[in-house]
C-alpha cells in the first residue's frame, strides 16, 4: 500500500473513532469516563498519591485534548502526503483543525444527553494545534540532528582539518 493512501486512511479511520465517541449516549459515555477516573485515582492511590482535583470533568476534558493532539499528528502526515504545498497546505491545514472539531460537537447536539461545547472546540482545535506544533518541532529536530551527523561525517572523512 502506498504511503500516503495509508496515512489517509488512518486519519479518516481515526477521525471517524472520534465522531463515535461523540456519537456516544451521555450515560454510556458517562460510565466509561468513571471507569477511568477510578483506574487513575487506583494507580494514584498504589503511588501514594491523593488526586482530589482528578474528576470525571478532567478526565473528559483530557480526553477531548488526548484525541485531537492525536488527530493533528495524523492530519499533519496526511497532508504531507498531498500535493498541497505552501499556503495551500497551511490553508488545509487550518481548515481541517477547525472544521472537524466543530463537526464533533454539531454530533453531540443530536446525542442523547450530550450537548455541543464551544468550549470543547476551542479544546479540539487547542489539542489538534498541539499535535501539529510536535510535529513539526520533531520533524525539525530530526532534521537537524541529521545534518549534524553528516558534518560531522564530512569533517572527519576531510584529512586537513
Amino acid at each position: 500500500m502506498k504511503k500516503h493512501v495509508f496515512w489517509h486512511a488512518a486519519l479518516l479511520l481515526y477521525t471517524a473513532f472520534i465522531y463515535s465517541n461523540s456519537l456516544t449516549p451521555a450515560d454510556l459515555s458517562s460510565q466509561e469516563s468513571g471507569a477511568v477516573l477510578r483506574m487513575l485515582h487506583s494507580v494514584l492511590g498504589e503511588l501514594g498519591l491523593a488526586a482530589p482535583w482528578l474528576t470525571e470533568h478532567v478526565v473528559r476534558k483530557c480526553a477531548h485534548f488526548g484525541e485531537y493532539f492525536i488527530l493533528g499528528l495524523l492530519l499533519t502526515k496526511s497532508l504531507n502526503h498531498t500535493k498541497l504545498k505552501g499556503q495551500g497546505r497551511v490553508w488545509g491545514q487550518l481548515y481541517l483543525t477547525t472544521a472537524l472539531p466543530f463537526i464533533d460537537e454539531t454530533l453531540q447536539l443530536f446525542t442523547p444527553g450530550r450537548s455541543g461545547q464551544i468550549s470543547d472546540v476551542w479544546l479540539d482545535m487547542g489539542g489538534t494545534a498541539a499535535g501539529t506544533v510536535l510535529f513539526f518541532l520533531t520533524v525539525a529536530v530530526i532534521r537537524h540532528a541529521g545534518q549534524k551527523r553528516r558534518r560531522s561525517e564530512t569533517e572527519s572523512a576531510d584529512p586537513e582539518m
